[in-house]
């Protein structure tokens, strides 16, 4: 499949050949749909557990008189209704995640950019250059190209202009290729990607 490349000022750049294998792939919304479930779910963190009453390190001596205190009948300080008591019906330890296997992931991802392609959502531009790294720049080029919500992949590292002047812009999102997930992609409205990324994507499930 070839798609033409662009610069960030719309221009002609040429063109580049994406491998079928990783961008023509047709998509399942089941497989995405599981991708995505265990994605959020790992970003969970686990539930901390409460200490109960059979958990406190307080006395369990009995401190009062059975009758005539004019108290309580209590039996020791760890009962819920003293300060520093254990908590009653506490949460209890809990983790989120589940175990997805990796060619599942790795299916999910691929079909999560072929979904992009697929839809003409899929951008490829030349480089990330921005000019002194300034945000008015950067809103001109991406008015240039009519991108509101998008994410852009870079090659090995994010480029160091075009995050920082991006930092401002609402619906802009910048990762690395080895950053690329299914979460973040299906969320854009456009998919933009740098020759490199391209390339590094590839390599990624050919290697």
């Amino acid at each position: 499949m070839k798609v033409k490349v662009q610069t960030l000022d719309a221009a002609a750049a040429g063109e580049v050949e994406l491998n079928d294998a990783v961008f023509g792939v047709e998509p399942r919304t089941d497989i995405l749909h599981r991708v995505v479930t265990w994605q959020l779910e790992k970003r969970r963190a686990p539930a901390r557990a409460t200490r109960e009453r059979s958990d406190v390190a307080r006395t369990g001596k009995k401190f009062g008189r059975q009758k005539g205190g004019g108290t309580a009948r209590h039996g020791d300080r760890k009962a819920p209704v003293f300060i520093g008591g254990g908590k009653a019906h506490g949460a209890r330890a809990r983790t989120f995640g589940h175990d997805l296997n990796k060619k599942v992931r790795a299916l999910g991802l691929k079909m999560a950019l072929s979904s992009k392609a697929k839809d003409g959502s899929l951008i490829v531009l030349d480089n990330l250059d921005v000019a002194e790294g300034k945000t008015k720049a950067l809103v001109a080029h991406l008015a240039k190209l009519n991108l509101n919500k998008a994410l852009f992949i870079d090659g090995d590292a994010v480029n160091v202009s075009f995050a920082k002047a991006s930092a401002n812009i609402i619906g802009v999102d910048l990762l690395p290729a080895v950053g690329a997930n299914v979460y973040d992609i299906l969320k854009a409205d456009s998919l933009v990607l740098t020759r490199a990324a391209v390339e590094k994507l590839e390599a990624r499930f050919n290697g």
